[in-house]
């Protein structure tokens, strides 16, 4: 963009943004071009409809924000504009929006993402709820996370249930360094709940990970990578960018490493502990048996909002 659309209307703005990424394929254009033109300008949605609402254009929102300094608007609404053109090439391009904006709203937490790490989806929300039920229900809970990524759920956790103590387990280096941000971000808001999260770079299926806790947790949550094999995902945002390592789980049918984590809660359960494991929707039968068949009782699985089986909840026997 030039500076003679530096007048353009912000409708007109949106409008060719959603135009280019439904042409590409976008499965929510409208929406991707609104976020992406609010963050380009600094301002957050609801300024940015409001704008909409009023027809202004890009200099009438940005002078608004700052009437005492028009020069220093007039250079940020041009550079504003080139990275609003340059997030919708790389929208269009199928990169995540997530990846583009940096970060992603998730429950009660704004997590930072970016590449290497799995952006979590809202059915992992119900997951999650499930966990914080449970944990609700025990003084000073402690609770692991195995396989967590962006630090989505146990970070969840530690925010939303008083004193709980939480210990998440992430192999991946990537997606640990990005754990690791999130979790620094959270740190005050863990305090002021009263309580503790530590996370670990390790593998979570190993017997030698947080062996120290075996027989002493009252959840272990997971998300862990369990798409089939032979399923490769369509959408290019997931099949080219998500991590292989926080996908696939190991197996045509992707139950090998759910399969583990199985095994491993089991060790680390308290008797009557619970386990709450997010599955394929084509996995729960599967899941319940494999449960079964490791010693766990109260075996079944759970839907998500869409009302397609999502995830597994079991108990160690007590």
């Amino acid at each position: 963009m030039n500076q003679q659309e530096q007048g353009t209307s912000l409708a007109g703005l949106v409008d060719r943004g959603h135009r280019l990424l439904a042409q590409a394929g976008v499965s929510t254009p409208l929406n991707d071009a609104r976020l992406l033109l609010a963050d380009a300008l600094g301002c957050d949605l609801h300024q940015l409809d409001q704008s909409l609402l009023l027809n202004r254009t890009v200099e009438e929102l940005l002078t608004n924000e700052d009437k005492d300094n028009r020069r220093q608007v007039d250079g940020f609404q041009s550079a504003a504009l080139e990275r609003y053109q340059s997030y919708l090439q790389r929208r269009a391009g199928r990169e995540p929006l997530q990846y583009i904006l940096g970060h992603a709203y998730f429950r009660y937490l704004d997590l930072r993402l970016g590449p290497g790490v799995f952006i979590p989806r809202p059915e992992t929300e119900t997951v999650v709820q499930a966990g914080v039920d449970a944990l609700t229900r025990v003084d000073h809970p402690l609770a692991v996370d195995l396989c967590s990524g962006s630090g989505a759920i146990g970070l969840s956790l530690a925010t939303e249930v008083p004193g709980a103590r939480v210990r998440a387990v992430e192999v991946d280096e990537q997606a640990y360094r990005w754990g690791t941000l999130n979790a620094a971000a959270q740190e005050a808001t863990i305090r002021e709940a009263g309580s503790d999260y530590q996370l670990l770079l390790a593998d979570a299926t190993d017997p030698a990970t947080l062996s120290d806790l075996n027989a002493q947790v009252d959840l272990v949550i997971s998300n862990p990578p369990y798409v089939p094999m032979d399923a490769i995902p369509s959408q290019p945002e997931v099949r080219d960018w998500d991590p292989d390592l926080a996908l696939y789980g190991g197996s045509p049918d992707g139950c090998l490493l759910p399969c583990r984590i199985l095994d491993k809660a089991m060790v680390l359960l308290i008797p009557g502990g619970l386990l709450v494991m997010e599955h394929d929707v084509s996995q729960g039968p599967a899941m319940i048996a494999a449960a079964l068949e490791r010693g766990y009782v109260q075996a079944r699985t759970h839907q998500d909002p869409t009302g397609r089986d999502r995830y597994l909840t079991a108990r160690r026997p007590g």
